[in-house]
């Protein structure tokens, strides 16, 4: 037994055994549950510290944890990272100076002040009163040293101030004083060093009071302690006082001892807030548990970190019922996959899983494509740890060409069927990576978008052009996912789109791949089949050219006819023409007995009983059936041979048989083609076309409304004789197929201008001839040659 009779043996057995479709419905449920519980199971965890772990525990999802621990000692080290906070003075030196100089301007001021107080109306003052001489203190002096140390803010002792009145208050003396103040100063003195410089090895945050200004200081070491500013007075002021007496310079020591003021103090209140915010602003610290990540492995002891993980996930997804909810998730699954399963075989008329052969078709495209997710994902996972690609694991999923399942199983069983097939395959896809409704969403659309360009595919091209297309969509989708997963993306998001581009591309491929290996598998025939069949130099068409080609002409003008009805009603043109030239292709064998090959010799049914005539009508449909399966021709072209005629009466031998030996002795049955009846409508078409251009051969004038009568009464007698009852042909789409038989009917048969010859020309020209086109001068005729005949002279030509 030949390969190709061991598989129509097999697929002749699967067809005819009722249960086989439950059968695979339950193998690609056992395959369905194998494969997707595993991925819905999410197990109880109740461990504790120091147990030992008796599986391996993964994470089923993305997850965050927070490490309290962790977020304290950050807060802590965020507030000890905050520098002290001390408030430089700059104004103090100014204040220092309006006191200074304002108290050695009042001593200059009694005098002048007394005497204008003792001389009203502007009056001479008496000559005691006049000014003193440079030197000598002013009179009353004593008078204002009260007011004197209150204005200069230290107290003035009684040798103290005879000095100064000795000095007679001189001006030189504060300038001295505010030079040296505002030279030490102006270097910095802190109030407690000794606690400044415990953050001698961090700096300080040196701040101007009354200002926004700060900056950071690191040396330390070069501000004075208030102790040890008062000690640089003298060495600051030993080369100013040089030239003064050691009383005068002694004062002036001690003076600005007494007057320095640290001009740089710890702020407290301000450093303290400033701790806090910076402790606040500390977020928690939160650890991202990627799917799939090993949270536990068999054998190992449970650390805190690692119970810190389960207690999470716990608290987090509720986790007590996990494997009641993963048998849920996977009832969910299979319920979606019987209804889709039942929906789509219980649908009448639709033709396409009503066999056996389109159910395991479907059943072998699904567990392919339930085993490719898989095996990308562990893949995806390697590829993401190995490599240097930036790609998160969670969008690489984008790069699994799930679309070519859609794309193929739409070439097959049409756009609906590939519709389910997609909800199913992507809803099977996101269980297996937890459940992610992104992921649904992405293998979808794509997968919906892909079949669609591939519904008119009928050139190799257009598995390329579907899948950059598609690769297109793949990028717009993934990127949706992307945000959806993590917000706004980043740079890593260019390896994506790569990787979605890529799968689109590559479901273009691979479904170029798998359409022939399940054309030769199942015996499906796709368009681009169907129009490599509808070349005319086939070698079984060319052979029927030859042999019969009476019928051949007929199969030609059928198939014109059911292409361009076929389009009218929106039933596959491809597919009826290519019918239309392969229906009749069992004639070859004994092509005189029908009657379009016979021209005009005698017709070898007058020499034959009604029933033989009936038999070897008959005959050609097995025999078609027969060439067809031997030059390969296709499920569906053998399928037209089959049912072209349905079980329609051979009318004209009937009649004869009646008429020979009665209506009682002659069985109608054996005069009916065995059918069985059009299951399709590009059958049913190619019954009609097959019908009404035979008998329109016999109408004589065939004239528009001869033609039109002839096709309305033959499509009302097949249709009365309920040979369209089985191919959804409804009114509506017969009403369309007799206008469009019409119009390609007169235009076969349309009429034409009788042209008389004219043998005689007038003038030495013929009449309808231009005035320009002479006829050309006698040939001399050479000794021996025969002499022409003029125009009879090719009458046997052809005979």
């Amino acid at each position: 037994m030949t390969l190709e009779k061991a598989k129509s043996h097999v697929f002749s057995v699967l067809e005819s055994t009722g249960p086989v479709k439950w059968i695979l419905l339950v193998l690609v449920m056992t395959v369905f549950t194998t494969l997707l519980y595993p991925n819905t199971i999410i197990r109880r965890h109740d461990y504790q510290l120091g147990d030992v772990a008796e599986r391996d525990i993964k994470a089923p999802r993305d997850f965050f944890i927070e490490d309290l621990a962790g977020t304290e000692k950050k807060r802590q080290q965020a507030a000890e990272a905050v520098l002290t906070v001390y408030d430089h003075n700059k104004a103090l030196i100014e204040a220092i100076r309006g006191n200074v100089e304002g108290a050695f301007a009042m001593m200059h001021e009694p005098e002048e002040a007394a005497g204008a107080a003792g001389t009203p109306d502007g009056a001479p003052a008496p000559a005691d009163a006049a000014e003193s001489p440079p030197g000598e203190a002013p009179r009353g002096g004593w008078q204002q040293k009260d007011a004197f140390e209150k204005k200069l803010g230290i107290t003035v002792s009684t040798g103290a101030f005879n000095v100064l009145e000795k000095e007679g208050f001189s001006f030189e003396i504060p300038t001295l004083i505010l030079g040296i103040i505002d030279r030490i100063l102006t270097n910095g003195v802190v109030s407690n060093k000794e606690l400044l410089m415990r953050d001698a090895d961090r700096g300080i945050i040196l701040r101007t009071v009354d200002s926004v200004e700060e900056k950071a200081v690191h040396n330390l070491e070069q501000f004075y302690g208030l102790d040890q500013a008062k000690a640089m007075v003298r060495i600051v002021g030993k080369p100013l006082l040089g030239d003064l007496s050691y009383t005068a310079s002694n004062l002036i020591v001690d003076f600005t001892q007494r007057l320095l003021q640290p001009n740089i103090t710890l702020n407290r209140r301000e450093t303290e807030e400033r701790k806090a915010a910076a402790a606040e602003a500390v977020k928690p610290i939160l650890y991202q548990i990627k799917a799939g990540e090993m949270l536990l492995r068999e054998g190992e002891r449970v650390t805190e970190v690692q119970l810190l993980k389960l207690n999470s996930l716990r608290q987090q997804s509720r986790l007590e019922k996990g494997y009641v909810r993963g048998a849920g998730g996977l009832i969910l699954i299979l319920s979606m996959l019987i209804i889709v399963y039942f929906l789509q075989t219980r649908q009448l008329g639709s033709g396409l899983l009503d066999s056996n052969k389109a159910v395991m078709f479907l059943s072998v495209m699904m567990i392919i494509f339930l085993l490719l997710p898989n095996a990308s994902e562990t893949l995806f996972k390697a590829v993401a740890r190995n490599t240097p690609i930036v790609a998160s694991e969670d969008t690489l999923f984008a790069g699994i060409p799930m679309a070519a399942g859609a794309m193929t199983v739409c070439l097959f069983l049409r756009f609906g069927t590939a519709v389910s097939f997609a909800a199913v395959v992507s809803a099977c896809t996101a269980v297996i990576f937890q459940g992610r409704f992104e992921i649904f969403l992405y293998f979808f659309l794509s997968s919906l978008m892909g079949a669609h360009w591939m519904q008119n595919c009928r050139e190799r091209k257009v598995f390329i052009k579907a899948g950059i297309r598609l690769g297109f969509l793949n990028i717009l989708l993934v990127s949706g996912a992307a945000v959806y997963i993590r917000g706004v993306p980043g740079f890593d998001i260019i390896w994506v789109w790569v990787f979605a581009f890529v799968s689109g591309i590559a479901a273009g491929i691979i479904t170029a791949g798998i359409v022939p290996m399940m054309e030769l598998a199942f015996g499906y025939t796709t368009d681009i089949t169907l129009l490599e069949l509808a070349n005319l130099e086939q070698p079984i068409l060319r052979r029927l050219m030859m042999e019969a080609p009476g019928t051949y002409h007929h199969s030609v003008v059928v198939g014109s006819m059911v292409e361009a009805a076929a389009a009218e009603i929106g039933a596959n043109p491809i597919l009826a023409r290519v019918c239309g030239y392969y229906h009749d292709i069992g004639k070859i064998n004994k092509p005189l007995y029908f009657i379009e090959n016979q021209m005009q010799c005698e017709n070898r049914h007058d020499k034959l009983a009604p029933s033989m005539s009936s038999l070897i009508l008959i005959s050609h449909v097995k025999e078609g059936v027969e060439l067809a399966r031997k030059h390969k021709l296709g499920k569906e072209i053998i399928n037209a041979i089959q049912q072209h005629h349905g079980t329609s009466l051979i009318r004209f031998f009937y009649d004869k048989a009646v008429k020979l030996r009665g209506e009682q002795a002659v069985k109608m049955e054996n005069f009916r083609y065995p059918g069985p009846k059009p299951e399709t409508r590009e059958i049913g078409l190619v019954m009609l076309a097959d019908v009404v251009e035979a008998a329109s051969r016999t109408l004589e004038n065939p004239n528009p409304s001869r033609i039109q009568g002839l096709v309305q009464s033959l499509i009302n007698k097949i249709f009365s004789d309920g040979q369209l009852d089985h191919c959804e042909l409804t009114l509506k789409d017969l009403h369309r197929i007799a206008k469009s038989f019409n119009k390609i009917l007169n235009g076969i048969h349309h009429h034409r201008i009788d042209y008389p010859e004219k043998n005689a020309a007038k003038d030495g020209k013929d009449t309808h001839e231009r005035a320009d086109h002479q006829p050309s001068k006698p040939v001399q005729r050479l000794p021996g040659q025969p002499k022409e005949e003029g125009p009879d002279h090719f009458k046997r030509l052809g005979l």
